[in-house]
């Protein structure tokens, strides 16, 4: 991408492109911080549907984290300029005692859960962000740096489904092959100005950290582009992966009982070992009811079980994930792990105390929501 094609302007014929897949939607929730991204983002779906004969209704949302000073003149400029564009505006406050750490992660989990109470509320289908090339290629660099596989380092997919949102709703990305600098462009050749959030140059983050390298990766490659076209084909390979896993898991298991998976051992350990450590995260995940489960502990555990396999060990019982795994010399059973048993206190008066961690074990196990799904895994 030349400098010239970097600063132009979003036009109308483009953002008809990037927005095309938005029309299945009855409507739509904006997320709209009032930082330059996101006021484009608004800017150009608004200018979009005053082009169409049956349009989206739109709902620009803004989160008040409460965070900085400035964070509520700056949802009330949000406001402004949505009224102006013809656009429905609701500011939403994070409310709530704030972490010691983990402060950005508390803050993006917050704000989708309020997007989403939105989009409920709005019946949207979808909440649209506005995520540039210049996040995606962030996005690789972190991925990169905690070492993820290759779900993890394929980043940012254009839709993807919001967890816990209470119904199907979609994260739609339509900005996340466009760079930063020409939704500022866009911005400039309008006359509509932005907010500046602060705390984008604050080196505690490790995005900004990264951010500031940019520059000098670009100069050796390693440019926004060329990180974005690396996530893109890593997705390509992770969706062939799934594929594959998906076939192994009709091929090998011999029940397919949600909390209670059987696989043939002597095929599970022939699978390439990728195949095998993702079926071995699904039937764990199925098993244990839990939504994710650390890539580090799974491959630790898949080590494991191919060692005991090789050597012949004649019976094998890990606990992951609230999942039992047991392999036996046919087979690998998964089920729900027996619920832990705490200690009982001492005695008071003659008497032992019941030992109350039992009973709320069994009713997790009886509430356990199992699931044969792709299983998300961390780094």
């Amino acid at each position: 991408m030349s400098a010239a094609e970097a600063a132009a302007p979003v036009s109308a014929a483009e953002a008809k492109a990037l927005f095309a897949s938005l029309l299945r939607f009855p409507a739509l929730v904006l997320a709209v911080s009032g930082g330059p991204d996101s006021t484009a983002l608004l800017l150009l779906v608004a200018r979009w549907r005053l082009r169409l004969k049956v349009a989206p209704k739109l709902l620009a949302v803004t989160v008040d984290h409460g965070l900085r000073r400035a964070s509520a003149g700056e949802a009330r400029a949000v406001k402004a300029l949505a009224r102006r564009l013809g656009v429905d505006h609701r500011t939403l406050r994070w409310t709530g005692k704030r972490p010691a750490s983990g402060l950005q992660q508390a803050a993006r989990e917050a704000r989708y859960r309020l997007l989403a109470q939105a989009a409920n509320s709005a019946r949207a289908g979808a909440i649209v962000t506005a995520h540039t090339l210049d996040d995606q290629a962030e996005t690789v660099l972190m991925r990169m740096s905690r070492g993820s596989g290759i779900g993890g380092l394929g980043a940012m997919a254009r839709e993807s489904a919001l967890p816990g949102s209470g119904r199907e709703i979609l994260l739609v990305r339509p900005l996340l092959q466009i760079p930063k600098t020409r939704l500022i462009a866009t911005l400039a050749r309008a006359k509509i100005g932005f907010a500046d959030d602060a705390s984008n140059l604050d080196p505690r983050f490790a995005r900004t950290r990264l951010r500031a390298l940019m520059p000098a990766l670009a100069r050796e490659g390693l440019s926004a582009p060329s990180l974005a076209r690396l996530a893109i084909r890593l997705r390509r390979a992770d969706a062939a992966i799934e594929a594959a896993v998906d076939d192994a898991m009709q091929r090998l298991s011999e029940d397919f009982r949600a909390d209670h998976i059987v696989l043939d051992v002597e095929n599970f350990v022939s699978l390439p070992a990728e195949v095998a450590l993702r079926l071995l995260g699904r039937a764990i995940a199925g098993a244990g009811g839990q939504a994710a489960i650390r890539l580090g502990k799974l491959e630790s555990l898949y080590e494991a079980l191919a060692r005991a396999h090789a050597n012949k060990t004649l019976r094998f019982r890990r606990t992951l994930a609230g999942a039992l795994v047991t392999l036996t010399a046919s087979k690998l059973v998964l089920e729900p792990a027996p619920p832990r048993r705490t200690p009982a206190p001492a005695a008071r008066a003659g008497k032992q105390a019941p030992r109350a961690g039992a009973s709320r074990g069994r009713m997790a196990t009886r509430n356990r929501r199992a699931s044969l799904g792709r299983a998300p895994l961390g780094t």
